[in-house]
């Protein structure tokens, strides 16, 4: 017999219906996950108090046991899942998707550097922050580690920003006292001053984490490097972010400019600005050396394929790197990188993995989007999957969103096919809403769906039962 006794949840609990999907550890790569890594309701309820998680588990089981007066919104069918985190994007650099024809450092120069310069106007920096996280929402990312310019403003209008809508973001005054324009460079004491002032202004404020933002080691000079370090080692609970063997110009101009060190990683190792709040983003063209040394310190690279095939920059060793013990998280990087959509995102490192005699299953790629993320940036105590106490921050993915999706969608058996067809082919039309700590801050325009306190009759997404 069916238990009915009310559940002990608090007054104002709001219920959403639709297939739930979350991680519970790393599933590994193999075709079917790691055991008591996921976790699957075909028609599931993911309950939601005060902004964050109080219950998540079957439909059937849990709506007799509600609240009368609890609020229930029915997504039709729709697949909910913990939001996106993106562990690599450049706020300033929205309006440079998609320029033409350069590799790297080129394209910093001709495209990168002169727009960034304009984050010196407050107001722009603003209506520019403001912009950045509304298409964030939009493309069901709710978190993310993120780079600003050398202006102070740009941090403030992105944090303000991000506190508005309740994210979570990870963020950093860009740190560049050498090779650009006049109007982006700082001084080695000018960079430590104001990240240290962004730091005690902004870390910790709500969900706010401030984040030591070196650009790479080229634009800085030693003088700037230790006292990025410094500033690292003084406030142990602060992530850093660099970019680290991206391209092969990159690479022989550092070592041209830091002649003493072994090696690209050893510039930073040597500077103290490794270890476990570390991320590097790309790791591209590395060897067996450098992994070994990430996994002594901890240090975690942020995979970002979009951008590494626009650019031409290469291929990116995942097997490798996880092989080593080496953490990874996958990134937009945007502007070098082409989408904001995870889902794209997705797509491309598939596509990267099979260039490299890899794979990359639909189980690791939406685990390292989530938990996998939030795990790289140390937030999976807050976010990434919906255990109980967690911020109840969600998208409800439309699995027939765009024609392609649509008429794929009677054809997937299983929801590895569903989750693959996602991957590949959607982008932001399969986001059909996003939601920050329990509150829709996004929802398509198209998928304006009923709310009712009522319980609906209805049928659930799929036939998927293999993890019932």
């Amino acid at each position: 017999m069916a238990n009915t006794a009310p559940l002990p949840l608090p007054e104002g609990i709001e219920a959403h219906r639709g297939a739930v999907l979350h991680f519970l550890d790393d599933p590994g790569n193999d075709s079917d996950p790691a055991s008591g890594s996921i976790e699957y309701f075909e028609d599931g309820l993911l309950l939601v108090h005060d902004g964050k998680v109080a219950m998540v588990g079957d439909a059937e089981a849990l709506l007799p046991r509600l609240p009368n007066a609890t609020r229930l919104t029915d997504w039709d069918g729709g697949l909910l899942m913990p939001g996106f985190i993106d562990t690599h994007a450049h706020m300033p650099q929205l309006p440079v998707m998609a320029s033409y024809g350069t590799q790297l450092l080129d394209w910093l120069e001709n495209y990168t550097f002169p727009h960034e310069s304009r984050f010196a106007d407050r107001d722009w920096a603003r209506t520019q922050a403001d912009q950045f996280i509304q298409l964030l929402l939009a493309h069901g990312t709710t978190s993310g580690l993120i780079f600003c310019t050398s202006h102070p403003a740009s941090v403030d209008a992105l944090f303000e920003a991000a506190e508005h809508q309740g994210m979570a973001m990870s963020a950093g005054k860009v740190m560049m006292d050498r090779h650009a324009p006049d109007t982006l460079t700082d001084t080695a004491r000018s960079s430590y001053d104001d990240s240290l002032a962004l730091l005690e202004k902004w870390h910790n404020r709500g969900r706010q984490r401030y984040t030591i933002t070196p650009r790479f080691a080229a634009t800085s000079s030693p003088e700037q490097l230790e006292l990025a370090g410094q500033l690292a080692q003084a406030h142990p609970d602060v992530l850093v972010q660099t970019h680290w063997a991206e391209n092969e110009g990159e690479i022989q101009w550092t070592r041209e400019l830091f002649p003493d060190r072994s090696s690209y990683l050893d510039v930073y190792d040597h500077y103290g600005l490794l270890g476990a709040n570390t991320v590097l983003a790309h790791g591209i063209h590395i060897d067996d050396r450098d992994r070994q040394r990430l996994a002594e310190t901890g240090s975690r690279i942020a995979f970002c394929p979009t951008s590494n095939t626009f650019l031409g920059s290469g291929l990116f060793d995942l097997a490798s790197a996880r092989s080593a013990g080496v953490k990874v998280g996958l990134a937009s990087d945007v502007g070098g990188g082409t989408s904001l959509s995870m889902l794209a995102t997705m797509a491309e490192a598939y596509k990267v993995c099979r260039l490299r005699g890899q794979t990359l299953t639909p189980w690791q790629a939406f685990y390292l989007a989530t938990l996998g993320n939030a795990r790289v940036l140390h937030r999976d105590q807050e976010m990434g999957n919906f255990r109980t106490g967690q911020q109840a921050d969600f998208i409800v993915l439309d699995q027939s969103a765009s024609p392609l999706l649509a008429m794929k969608a009677p054809y997937c058996q299983t929801l590895a096919e569903t989750l693959f067809n996602l991957m590949i082919l959607g982008d932001d039309r399969a986001i059909a809403a996003t939601a920050i700590s329990g509150t829709i801050r996004y929802r398509r325009a198209t998928a304006a769906l009923p709310e009712s306190s009522s319980i609906p009759s209805r049928k659930p997404l799929s036939t998927h039962k293999e993890f019932e």
